[in-house]
């Protein structure tokens, strides 16, 4: 009887340890959902970066594994479109450098987007803080926020009878993961616009590619002037194409020098420059109307991808479908009357350039742009989805 009385206590001891267990376990719904394990974040926060590249436009919203979890779950969430069909990562896909192949993105109610969806390889290496094609977000955080309550795009507008921001976060305090990852990344389970900007924004900065030709050569060279040793000569010319302004008659034809890329895009970042005006691109999809606030571009890092085919269109426009036609744009400008906010670089003499490009020249360049191209960014796991 004693030893009966002893085995008894021990089991119900022991079901009593487990149930415990669970009713403690602070990720139960964390775990049920998603492909993440809480113990064992991916690293987003110490990533590094070559020495060679100093841009940043972090700002005092550092990255931490614990907040860039989170907002890769946001990221990926169709529940943060009012009829649960689009998240972030519909219109910005890992494939394709985190950029969209249609023209203008799918929203919700068949809504499109207005332009272009715009690719995020690097983002965070840049000196240029504002977001969007036309600059309108003064931040990577205010920008995260801004397709979600928009109505064409995820819904949340409060406009002809859909909710708000509110709306949503009241919807995302009903995801029991939510709770959960809140309070792993901020210590409460208190869901804000703010807290999810700041999530959003450090998982889009953490998404870096630094694996490309490009990056180990430039990793033996003293400066990007230099020839790279892993270049083949005409990788190297095509290089210094990039790399040589022009020099122009005063018919704003280039007679000698290089095509002057790197005005506008300064390797080794390939970030745009915050002063830039429009390159030209200058319709509305869709459209007869003119747009001329269009100045912003995404790193040129991975506008190819490892077959050397374009990831996506090009321009907010999505006109150029290949890198030869985005060339062949630049080789010469068009300088129309009503483009007021031409770049000043792209009419030298106020005549639109001509570059006149060779073929061997074109090659060139098509085969330096190629060495950008990365391969981690399209394959890690911590920047695909982290749904089951």
């Amino acid at each position: 009887m004693r030893l009966y009385t002893l085995v008894l206590s021990v089991l119900l001891f022991s079901c009593k340890d487990a149930l415990d267990t669970v009713v403690s376990d602070p990720y139960t719904e964390i775990k049920k959902a998603l492909s993440i394990n809480p113990l064992a974040l991916e690293n987003y926060a110490a990533q590094g970066k070559p020495a060679y590249v100093n841009k940043d436009n972090t700002g005092a919203n550092a990255i931490t594994d614990k907040t860039a979890s989170l907002g890769r779950v946001l990221f990926y969430d169709k529940n943060l479109s009012t009829n649960n069909t689009i998240a972030c990562a519909s219109c910005h896909k890992q494939e394709f450098a985190f950029g969209d192949t249609a023209t203008a993105s799918l929203g919700v109610e068949n809504g499109r987007t207005v332009r272009h969806s715009m690719r995020l390889i690097n983002t965070r290496y840049a000196v240029e803080a504002k977001f969007f094609w036309n600059e309108r977000a003064a931040s990577l955080e205010a920008q995260t926020t801004m397709p979600i309550v928009d109505h064409l795009e995820m819904g949340f507008s409060g406009q002809t009878g859909r909710g708000n921001i509110t709306s949503l976060i009241t919807k995302l305090n009903g995801i029991g993961y939510y709770k959960e990852l809140f309070k792993l990344a901020y210590g409460d389970a208190t869901i804000t616009e703010a807290r999810m900007q700041t999530a959003l924004a450090q998982f889009v900065r953490s998404i870096q590619s630094f694996d490309s030709k490009y990056d180990i050569g430039r990793a033996q060279a003293p400066n990007d002037a230099a020839p790279f040793p892993n270049f083949t000569a005409q990788e190297n010319a095509g290089k210094n194409l990039f790399l040589t302004p022009p020099i122009f008659n005063g018919a704003s034809e280039r007679i000698g020098g290089g095509l002057g890329c790197n005005a506008c895009h300064q390797a080794p970042e390939f970030d745009i420059d915050p002063n830039t005006r429009n390159n030209g691109f200058i319709e509305v999809i869709g459209s007869n109307q003119t747009d001329l606030d269009n100045t912003r571009s995404p790193s040129l890092r991975d506008i190819l991808n490892t077959a050397g085919n374009a990831n996506t269109p090009f321009m907010h426009t999505a006109v150029p479908v290949n890198i030869r036609q985005v060339l062949a744009h630049y080789n010469s400008i068009a300088a129309a009357p009503r483009n007021t906010n031409l770049d000043p670089r792209l009419k030298p003499n106020n005549i639109g350039q001509n570059l006149q490009m060779t073929p061997t020249e074109i090659d060139a360049m098509v085969a330096f742009l190629r060495t950008l191209t990365g391969k981690d960014v399209y394959t890690n796991k911590k920047w695909g989805s982290p749904f089951l």
